[in-house]
């Protein structure tokens, strides 16, 4: 079939009127588990201390002689801990004209970018927490960082001893190690070792690779098939352990070679300077914005949460 001579058709045509949706969407996650979970305190200067303690291990020859003189026991001095504060931004710049022609999908560019890199922001502290980053005091040419949850972990972990390494007190990463599949031997390992430390954890945070190995556990259960509704179900969100059921959370921004077993009680996000935007000075015809936060990670007391490390992710 062919068209008819002097068909006047849409390509032919001058003067039709574009069809963009006045939507834009984006399916870019800015969900961030531990940041949501975490404590929120205010801090007041760039270093921020804490101290941490212990009591004695319990003795079961604690007995005394009647009338005999006091034994003086000996006293342990408390620990004590920093992290520093880590700056953290977005900017914008929009020129004049950007903001005044007439837009799909916003009205104002300036208001639209401001929220997209609000939420950018977000992304980056949230994944920043969970990186394996050492604490930097920082100086006049080198910007401070904190010290992130796996510089912190170290008395209940589990690695791969052949060439991995705990980080310590914020101050030293994490060596990684050559990375071997995930058992729930290891896990089981990680929350007794929390739990004879003193700990309630309650979360289970993985990346998505290990999540679905978690959901592969069998442990005491029976996977079925649900006839009724025809559903198969083959997830695990809470991990009913021995020492009480944890939460399996998937998190987008964790490395996925690291599986973290969290009493969040113990850790908290210290803010010297909550989230700002100000504008910055006019030097044209643009509209520049900056959004700022200054904060820290302070770990309570490490002991209280675990990790299994090195873990494969494919």
């Amino acid at each position: 079939m062919a068209q008819p001579t002097n068909t006047f058709d849409t390509y032919d045509s001058v003067g039709i009127r574009e069809d963009l949706q006045d939507v834009i969407y984006s399916i870019a996650p800015t969900d961030t588990p531990f940041m949501s979970s975490a404590g929120r305190e205010a801090v007041r200067n760039t270093l921020h201390e804490w101290q941490t303690d212990t009591l004695a291990s319990a003795a079961t020859n604690n007995a005394v002689i009647e009338g005999d003189e006091a034994t003086l026991d000996a006293v342990t001095a408390t620990a004590r801990l920093s992290n520093s504060t880590q700056i953290m931004d977005k900017t914008v710049v929009i020129t004049g004209t950007q903001e005044a022609v007439d837009k799909a999908g916003r009205a104002s560019e300036l208001a639209y970018q401001i929220a997209k890199k609000s939420k950018e922001l977000k992304r980056d502290m949230e994944a920043t927490l969970l990186a394996n980053q050492a604490e930097v005091t920082g100086s006049a040419s080198a910007a401070r960082k904190f010290g992130s949850i796996n510089a912190w972990i170290a008395s209940n972990d589990v690695f791969n001893a052949a060439d991995g390494a705990s980080g310590s007190a914020g101050n030293t990463a994490r060596t990684d190690g050559t990375q071997v599949a995930l058992t729930e031997a290891n896990l089981k390992t990680v929350i007794k070792n929390v739990w004879n430390a003193g700990g309630n954890p309650s979360v289970i945070m993985v990346g998505p690779f290990n999540k679905q190995k978690i959901s592969g556990f069998t442990g005491g259960s029976t996977r079925f098939d649900a006839s009724e509704d025809k559903t198969l179900y083959t997830s695990i969100d809470v991990y009913s352990s021995d020492f009480g059921d944890l939460e399996v959370v998937p998190n987008r921004f964790s490395r996925d070679r690291d599986l973290h077993v969290l009493d969040m009680d113990f850790w908290s996000l210290g803010f010297l300077r909550d989230f700002t935007m100000h504008e910055l000075s006019k030097t044209g015809d643009s509209e520049k914005r900056q959004m700022l936060v200054e904060f820290t990670l302070i770990s309570r007391n490490e002991g209280a949460s675990g990790g299994v490390y090195d873990l494969t992710t494919s």
